[in-house]
């Protein structure tokens, strides 16, 4: 049981992680340690924004004990401290030094997590005496409400310790992914960096503005990854062949475009990912397409339900002259 939990580094994405372990559970106590002088202040001004509704008050959490400010990193990390988690500087140096003082302050059994956006475990664990214990958690920003937390254990990382973060953060509602290797950036920042890259690229040309870069994106593949993903979707998209026929289709039309971009990929990559996608997913249904349907006309009500509010309200708040 993940009870006693630090967190170090009080940034947007420490207080986002704390606002999700404390909303997890009524009895979990998160200690944070950052060594920025007003980190009482910041506290009590950001990390409202990211506690729901029906949590305590800040004030409350720090009078009842279940929120701690800690000035030194060993009284962060104690031998009755059950996970420590690392949202510090993106730095290797940074990181490198730390997780050794880490490693001294707790006990054996702590569990050892970085949410970096892009520096191995086995990079950061260098100097550690027991090197194996640090996980990354890469969250998709703001954790507290974006599900994916990408799971990346190091080389020699064993798999019980995998298995106690994909559960706990399966329990807690959110999505976590196993990636099978160390790469640099992981998987979700290095798909939107090939995505932010093109738009770049496109905007420089002068092929299109950056609003207009939102705007195809808000209103196209942004809406449709985010019902089913790259592989699902074109998979549909291929009607009862499936990806199969997609590729077949427009095949010629995607090795255009990447040629014209970041090039083509190179080795048997279309039977490996054609496998994969009718493994997970069988034949295209046409269940299976009004479901995504009807799945897309909500999320699209709400987004425009959303707005229409946020801009009643804006108006309301607007001083009369």
């Amino acid at each position: 049981m993940l009870q006693n939990i630090t967190i170090i580094g009080a940034g947007t994405i420490g207080l986002s992680f704390c606002a999700l372990h404390l909303s997890s559970s009524p009895t979990i106590i998160i200690t944070i340690h950052d060594p920025r002088p007003d980190l009482l202040q910041h506290i009590q001004i950001l990390l409202p924004t990211y506690l729901p509704s029906t949590s305590p008050s800040v004030p409350a959490l720090l009078t009842s004990g279940r929120l701690i400010l800690a000035p030194t990193l060993s009284s962060a990390c104690t031998p009755s401290t059950h996970l420590v988690q690392e949202q510090g500087p993106e730095t290797h140096p940074f990181k490198s030094t730390l997780w050794p003082q880490i490693e001294a302050l707790v006990s054996p059994s702590c569990y050892l997590w970085s949410s970096t956006s892009g520096i191995p475990a086995s990079a950061q664990s260098q100097h550690m005496k027991a090197p194996e214990r640090l996980l990354v958690v890469h969250p998709f920003n703001p954790p507290h409400i974006m599900p994916l937390v990408e799971i990346v254990p190091g080389p020699s990382t064993p798999q019980e310790l995998v298995e106690v973060a994909r559960e706990y953060f399966q329990r807690i509602g959110h999505r976590p992914v196993v990636i099978q290797k160390e790469k640099k950036g992981f998987v979700a920042n290095r798909l939107a960096f090939v995505l932010l890259r093109e738009a770049c690229s496109l905007v420089q040309e002068g092929v299109v503005r950056v609003e207009d870069v939102d705007a195809i994106v808000e209103n196209s593949v942004g809406l449709r990854w985010g019902i089913k993903g790259p592989f699902a979707s074109y998979h549909d998209g291929g009607g009862a062949g499936g990806l199969r026929a997609f590729l077949e289709n427009v095949g010629k039309t995607v090795k255009e475009a990447w040629a014209d971009g970041e090039g083509n990929i190179e080795g048997p990559w279309e039977e490996t990912v054609v496998a994969q996608t009718e493994e997970a997913y069988g034949k295209v249904t046409k269940e299976s397409l009004v479901e995504r349907d009807r799945i897309t006309r909500r999320v699209l009500e709400a987004i425009r339900s959303e707005k229409e509010a946020i801009a009643r309200e804006k108006k309301e708040r607007a001083p009369v002259v």
